[in-house]
């Protein structure tokens, strides 16, 4: 069960779910966030794969590929801790949070906790940006 909350195109691949949000602004997919896609899929073969683009709502210039949140429901997630899950997304997007991505949120569950709780976080909205946009002098 899905959110309706999600934007975006919907895929079903051999009983796999793949959800992804293009920007905000532009609905389209980019270089990164295909990346990023292509990485986890290719590392962890999930059976879900939610890719939201987050950065239209950070301080950013508009079609910016700086701030995701990713959820992930995989077998390789059995038996490990939260940290070692976030290892494992952290190791397959090396080359990504070393450069371009400024911010990844991961929700990495096992497949029985997704059957248990199939419900995606959401992003508080972003508190950043410059002095100015906030009202400080």
């Amino acid at each position: 069960m899905l959110s309706g909350q999600l934007v975006g195109s919907l895929f079903s691949m051999a009983g796999r779910v793949c959800v992804s949000r293009g920007s905000a602004r532009s609905g389209a997919i980019g270089p990164v966030e295909a990346a990023i896609r292509r990485k986890l899929e290719q590392a962890l073969n999930p059976e879900v794969l939610e890719l939201r683009n987050e950065s239209g709502g950070h301080a950013v210039p508009p079609g910016s590929e700086t701030h995701f949140r990713v959820a992930l429901v995989s077998s390789r997630f059995e038996g490990l801790s939260p940290l070692q899950r976030h290892r494992l997304v952290h190791a397959a997007l090396s080359d990504e949070l070393a450069g371009p991505v400024h911010a990844l949120a991961i929700q990495a569950r096992t497949p029985a906790q997704w059957r248990e709780n199939p419900q995606l976080d959401t992003s508080p909205p972003c508190l950043g940006g410059s002095k100015k946009t906030r009202g400080t002098p």
